[in-house]
């Protein structure tokens, strides 16, 4: 299809689209378990005459996701779930291949919410989110159209917080799979891939050599664990702070320095937040920090970082580096923020590696098949993937990388389903 401005959708240049095609191409090589489910709904279509609404981080691997849920006869619209996370060139790919996208890296915050009501115009029978943005406006301005909606998927651990927040509170609007909650997604696309690709962003903002210096990891969840793995791996002195006792005590027989974020702060030369919660780093901390400190995101939103409190102790900002906010405090010290607090994978990198979104968007694409099946029999309620899913996706990744298990014998099966074995 030619490039042509007739086509639905709102990105940066049509014609980058060229460049999009070649890169989607490249992430599907390394995605052989999402290209098989692919196939798989090429012949069945599961989504048939299913209109998909999706708020998603506009990557190669997302594209390759969308194809995937095109082949299996969904009708999609999509627009990005954070404004500096947008490829560009993707973006404008996804339109040709008749997928309305509505997504421009570095839109503001007006645009940002034009692009989801642009996607709900489409009157979506299933959400598909990255942070519960979607399924928020949706039920807070678009009622309306809850009559129609059969069920949602999202795919982070933020979103899955909003969304039981809102179940506790008896507003959930219809039932919603916890992708992020698979095994094969959190296990291995929060550790392995947000481990990589935060260290990849701070690295292509500033170039700074993580060898010998200290990094503070806010959050010693999946995320966290596989942050300070990598920092450790490159030669960095690792600190950890949290709240939670169990995954303190963790980070210790990990091998790292747990202590209060008011200790850390005065020792750290770079700072990852990675808690989903608020103002994790908040004015006390800004003051104590070293002149020089890098501080950056890579939970989904920027409010664990409390910028607002940062200006205050600032007489101005410039910026010496793309992705680089150097504030000049009052003492005369300078702290750096990376890409305004946002996610630093996504904004300054490319975010997560093919190979690693491969099982995640496996875990989404079959999700939302699951509930194109089961919808009528589900109760407006946050559901786990189910392990049937989890365990094919898992299945299907060990046989593209050429490995082999073991199963059990009847005898084993026979003994683990027994309470009468013993000594």
């Amino acid at each position: 299809m030619p490039v042509t401005e007739k086509l639905a959708g709102d990105v940066k240049d049509r014609n980058l689209a060229e460049t999009g095609r070649s890169r989607i191409a490249w992430a599907g090589a390394y995605m052989p378990v999402l290209a098989q489910i692919r196939d798989r709904f090429e012949v069945e279509k599961p989504l048939k005459g299913v209109r998909i609404g999706a708020c998603l981080h506009v990557t190669t691997e997302t594209a390759n996701l969308m194809l995937a849920l095109q082949a299996g006869g969904a009708e999609i619209a999509l627009c990005a779930s954070n404004p500096l996370s947008t490829q560009d060139d993707v973006a404008a790919a996804l339109c040709e291949y008749g997928i309305p996208t509505y997504a421009i890296k570095g839109e503001d915050n007006a645009t940002y919410y034009s692009h989801i009501e642009a996607v709900i115009a489409t009157k979506p029978h299933m959400s598909m989110d990255d942070g519960c943005d979607l399924v928020t406006t949706i039920y807070t301005k678009h009622n309306h159209l809850l009559a129609d909606m059969i069920g949602g998927c999202e795919e982070t651990t933020t979103g899955v917080i909003r969304l039981k927040a809102m179940q506790k509170d008896g507003v959930l609007p219809y039932p919603v799979v916890a992708v992020n909650n698979a095994l094969t997604k959190h296990m291995f696309d929060n550790r392995y891939g947000t481990g990589q690709s935060t260290l990849d962003g701070i690295i292509r903002a500033t170039n700074v050599l993580l060898a010998g210096r200290t990094v503070v990891v806010v959050g010693y969840g999946w995320c966290g664990r596989g942050v300070a793995q990598r920092a450790a791996g490159m030669g960095a002195h690792v600190i950890v702070t949290e709240v939670d006792p169990r995954k303190a005590i963790e980070a210790v027989m990990d091998g790292y320095r747990v202590m209060p974020m008011s200790d850390a702060a005065k020792v750290g030369d770079v700072f990852v937040t990675v808690t989903g919660n608020y103002h994790v780093i908040r004015e006390e901390h800004f003051k104590v920090m070293k002149n020089g400190a890098i501080v950056c995101n890579s939970g989904h939103f920027n409010d664990e970082l409390d910028l607002e409190g940062l200006k205050g102790l600032s007489r101005g900002m410039t910026v010496p580096r793309t992705f680089v906010e150097q504030y000049d405090m009052h003492d005369g010290r300078k702290i750096c923020i990376l890409a305004d607090g946002r996610l630093v994978n996504l904004a300054a990198g490319e975010g997560h590696p093919a190979a690693v979104m491969d099982m995640s968007f496996a875990n989404q694409a079959m999700a939302a098949a699951h509930i194109a099946l089961n919808y009528k029999t589900m109760d407006k309620a946050v559901y786990d993937v189910p392990v049937e899913i989890d365990e094919e996706v898992a299945t299907l990744k060990l046989s593209s990388m050429g490995v082999e298990i073991d199963t059990l014998t009847p005898a084993q099966v026979k003994y683990m389903a027994s309470w009468s074995e013993g000594t």
